[in-house]
């Protein structure tokens, strides 16, 4: 697996662990971590979590062979 895969698929991990967590406990660990919603550290948290969501979309139409 490339490394861009490895760690698209890791930044979707912690995206869906701290969704969970605000399903269940309301709670945003990654705004708690760096400083808030606003944080402009909060904010590149979150936005490589969704650029990293799109690409772990291209995971699923790869061929197993190519891996």
């Amino acid at each position: 697996m490339k490394i861009v895969d490895r760690v698209s698929l890791l930044l979707t991990i912690i995206g869906a662990l701290n969704w969970g967590s605000i399903g269940l406990f309301k709670f945003d660990i990654v705004a708690w971590i760096f400083g808030g919603t606003d944080s402009m550290l909060s904010r590149i948290i979150f936005t490589l979590v969704g650029l990293a969501g799109l690409w772990c979309i291209t995971l699923l139409f790869r061929s197993r062979e190519n891996n």
